[in-house]
């Protein structure tokens, strides 16, 4: 057995898990329900492989009980990165909900400079930053936090 079930959400192709565990949460999607009784670690051979079997590897000496080390280098945040990786999401959240690149100046940096006139505010540095965030977050999300994952 894997553990004990936080949440579940069944799809039709698939199941997505949330297992406890002392040493933080994991995070499984199973592609066919019986996979819960017997799991397995499909792997895609590619750029990221050797990442993929590492974090595969904790995982299997997690559920056997066994002491699991730091998270390898290319997963680990430095506060800053943490910090960043946190702007991009909210801004990202921020405009899929429909807001503007004004109000991501405003809830990601808090800048006064959002207040000002159409006019003015064409030529801030919040604006440049906003829409810089927003062009980075759009990246992550359709798949550059693979890039990331593996350092660069």
């Amino acid at each position: 057995m894997l553990g004990t079930i936080l949440a579940r959400h069944d799809a039709e192709d698939d199941t997505w898990l949330v297992i406890g565990d002392a040493t933080g949460d994991l995070y499984l999607r199973l592609l066919n329900p019986l996979a819960i009784g017997r799991p397995a670690v499909l792997l895609p051979m590619d750029d990221a492989a050797e990442l993929r079997l590492d974090v595969a590897l904790r995982f299997f000496r997690r559920q056997r009980g066994q002491r699991v080390g730091l998270l390898p280098r290319a997963l680990q945040l430095t506060p800053l990165q943490r910090a960043r990786q946190m702007q991009l999401l909210l801004a990202f959240d921020i405009h899929e909900a429909g807001g503007t690149t004004r109000d991501i100046a405003i809830a990601v940096n808090r800048s006064w400079q959002a207040a000002l006139p159409a006019v003015e505010w064409r030529n801030t540095a919040a604006r440049r930053h906003a829409e810089r965030l927003l062009l980075d977050a759009r990246n992550r999300v359709s798949g550059g936090y693979l890039d990331f994952l593996r350092g660069r």
